[in-house]
């Protein structure tokens, strides 16, 4: 959408939000209700933070330490983070909501596994004074903040990337596409940004949404396309994560090819760095968690004490069910084996000894990480 367009039309979206609440009562003095409780604590206070599954590496080796760091820092070391993994079950999830509103927490982050379904959650958090952030994954509901990555962006990045890795033989054969979790609204994102990027310069010849992003299942889609259209036939793989990557990459193994297509990921999980230094995967997209993860700290802090998001989120966004949401867009990079010491190593995420193990030292040295 044009920028001035968007602009024009968040604040429309913002205006009507805000006539809303000024004539909804209850909303009013659910929110005067936060802020008098977190005035009342002051750097004490009590923050839930849910994330949805523990499977992808980021969540508890990233995502869960640096909120906690942030927050502490935010708050003089006073404040208490209270964390839950709902281990990609919606059920569970909805469950811990519930008990973080019993303990009485004083805002929420939340990483939905499904974002409709955690939708009525959000409104009895919100029911009770309760703020909430959703994180990374925009949740339905009364949201009262979000912070992500431009989502869209990334699938382009994607794209844009494939299409590189396949230059002029783009159409000499077929792509399989491996989507996210239809559960999972970024990605729809993702592969919205990577189809306006391939449509029309790619022959698309198996497409998948990965249930629950679990790599065994993008192995068994994986082998299902091998199957359905020949493993010779296969040019390229979109991939959505790295940990579908690996399942894809095995499957391909397994199938006997000489040479493997390109296949993209994102996360830049470290078996997906070490498999792009070995030239098993093209490339993963790297997504700057520390400024994710302070954005959310930030939100919730300011909201648990009552304050407006204003000085931290400069844009908006729109959910199925709120609109004019104030949000914090990271931007993301393509990581290559061009860049891997400039992105993760510069910034800390790996050292070159967890790259480069024995198994994949030559290969290192090759790319001069050493």
């Amino acid at each position: 959408m044009n920028m001035r367009m968007r602009r024009a039309a968040v604040a429309v979206a913002a205006t009507t939000m805000a006539v809303s609440l000024a004539a909804c009562g209850s909303a009013k003095e659910s929110g005067d209700k936060t802020k008098e409780s977190g005035a009342a604590k002051g750097d004490a206070i009590t923050i839930g933070l849910l994330l949805p599954e523990n499977q992808t590496a980021r969540y508890e080796k990233f995502d869960k330490p640096l909120i906690e760091k942030k927050i502490s820092e935010l708050t003089n070391g006073k404040a208490k983070v209270v964390y839950a993994n709902a281990k990609q079950d919606a059920t569970l999830q909805n469950q811990q909501v519930d008990t973080m509103i019993t303990n009485k927490v004083d805002a929420l982050i939340v990483d939905s596994v499904d974002s409709k379904a955690i939708a009525g959650s959000v409104k009895k958090a919100k029911d009770e004074g309760i703020p909430v952030v959703a994180f990374d994954r925009l949740a339905e509901g009364p949201i009262d903040g979000y912070t992500s990555f431009d989502n869209e962006q990334v699938g382009h990045v994607q794209g844009k990337a494939l299409l590189e890795a396949l230059g002029a033989k783009a159409k000499d054969g077929q792509i399989v596409m491996m989507n996210g979790a239809i559960t999972d609204p970024n990605a729809k994102l993702f592969k919205k940004g990577a189809k306006a990027e391939l449509n029309g310069k790619v022959n698309v010849g198996r497409e998948y949404d990965t249930k629950e992003w679990k790599p065994e299942n993008a192995n068994a889609n994986m082998e299902a396309a091998i199957t359905a259209l020949g493993k010779d036939k296969i040019i390229g793989v979109y991939s959505a994560n790295d940990g579908m990557a690996g399942g894809i990459i095995t499957a391909l193994k397994a199938a006997g090819l000489s040479k493997l297509p390109p296949v993209t990921g994102q996360d830049a999980e470290l078996a997906g760095v070490q498999r792009i230094v070995a030239g098993e995967q093209f490339m993963s997209v790297y997504k700057p968690y520390a400024p994710e993860a302070a954005a959310a700290a930030e939100m919730a802090v300011a909201l648990a004490k009552g304050e407006k998001l204003d000085s931290i989120a400069k844009s908006k966004t729109d959910s199925p069910t709120t609109k004019g949401i104030p949000a914090v867009l990271v931007p993301v990079v393509s990581l290559t084996k061009d860049n891997i010491k400039d992105t993760v190593v510069k910034d800390g995420v790996y050292t070159v000894a967890e790259i480069c193990t024995p198994k994949y030292k030559a290969a290192c040295d090759a790319l001069g990480l050493n």
